[in-house]
Order: C-alpha cells, then sequence, then structure tokens
C-alpha cells in the first residue's frame, strides 16, 4: 500500500483501512497574556516534577489521560527514545496531583531556541469541572513565560476534547494553521487497548 495519498480540498478522501486522520489546529501567542485568577474554592492541587528516569510513571499518567482522546505518539515510540526526552533539560514535566494520586500531565518543551511548546496538558475526567484547567493553564504559561522565548504555541485536533480550541483561545491563544493529520490506528498494533477512544471506531 501506498505511503500517501491525494486529499481532496473541496470534499471527502477516504482513508485506507487501519488509518485515522484528525484536523490539527496551532495556536500561538508572542507575549505574556494578562494573568487569570485561579478558580476560587480549588485547593489540594499541585504540580511535582517527574523524575527523569521515570519512564514508568510518565507512561502510566500519558496513557490513563490518552485512552480518551487518542494520545499516542509517545506510545509508538522506543523506549530509548522516551528516556532520551525525559533526560533533556530543555523539557519540562510534571504531574498534576490532587487527593493523593496523579491526575494530570504539563509537559513544556523548549528545545528550539526561543520558543516554548505546550506538548501535553491534560487532565483526568474525575477532575474536570472544578477548574482544574484553568488552575493548570495558569502554571503553564507562568513556567513558560519565565524562560527567554518570545513565542509560545500549542496544537490540538478533533480527536481532543471539543472544546480546546475555545480554552486555548481564551487563554489568550491565536490560531494561526490547520493541518490535516493521517496515522496507522495505535489501536490495531496494540499500542491502546481496542475499546478506547469509543467516539473514533475502529476500522479494519
Amino acid at each position: 500500500m501506498s505511503d500517501s495519498i491525494s486529499i481532496s480540498l473541496t470534499g471527502i478522501t477516504d482513508l485506507p483501512p487501519g488509518k485515522i486522520a484528525a484536523i490539527v489546529t496551532s495556536l500561538e501567542m508572542f507575549a505574556p497574556p494578562a494573568k487569570r485568577a485561579d478558580p476560587p474554592g480549588l485547593s489540594g492541587f499541585s504540580l511535582e516534577p517527574i523524575g527523569r528516569d521515570d519512564v514508568a510513571r510518565y507512561l502510566a499518567i500519558y496513557r490513563v489521560l490518552g485512552e480518551r482522546w487518542m494520545w499516542f505518539s509517545r506510545l509508538v515510540k522506543p523506549v530509548a527514545e522516551i528516556e532520551a526526552i525525559l533526560a533533556d533539560p530543555a523539557v519540562e514535566f510534571f504531574a498534576v496531583r490532587a487527593d493523593g494520586r496523579d491526575v494530570g500531565l504539563l509537559e513544556l518543551d523548549f528545545r528550539v531556541a526561543g520558543e516554548g511548546e505546550l506538548s501535553f496538558f491534560g487532565l483526568d475526567e474525575t477532575v474536570l469541572g472544578r477548574g482544574a484547567g484553568r488552575w493548570l493553564m495558569n502554571r503553564a504559561l507562568e513556567r513558560a513565560w519565565a524562560q527567554p522565548i518570545s513565542r509560545f504555541w500549542v496544537h490540538t485536533c478533533t480527536l481532543d476534547h471539543q472544546s480546546a480550541p475555545e480554552f486555548y483561545q481564551r487563554s489568550g491563544f491565536t490560531v494561526f494553521k490547520r493541518s490535516v493529520e493521517v496515522d496507522d490506528d495505535p489501536r490495531l498494533a496494540g499500542h491502546m487497548p481496542r475499546d478506547s477512544v469509543r467516539h473514533h471506531p475502529v476500522i479494519e
């Protein structure tokens, strides 16, 4: 099977079986936005650095969050590559802690000079609706703009939470690009449970 297809810009393009597709929206900001207060009544949340050699903990959090939204880019990488990313001082990793357990992930990538990327930003479903998203975004913005950067960016896609683009825009990001991403369905290769991401059924 060919590794490329022609995508129609005025209609529907059929994908080969075993493939998934998403519309990716990229957003950016060039200066710190106006600070927003943390939600009232939110307590007990904290950021805890993930150990540079703690691949197991990192992937455990990643899996819990990602199985709802088709996060798989880390799952298909060899462990050695993940270890190298975790060891890179230009990348920051934090577990969100609440109620005595890991409930979220914040990953910031500063490997491109003058830029920061909000690589992964996620919270467990059990803490949503309590203002945790705003709390975590405030921490992300504080940490990002404490670095010598002039651009902070993030991307989301149609497999993510439907409110993600609006949330990022309320946080100060502006849309600058939209792309189509096509890849192998990670569930068919065993990288994710077959019954995960139910809103995007498996097609073999």
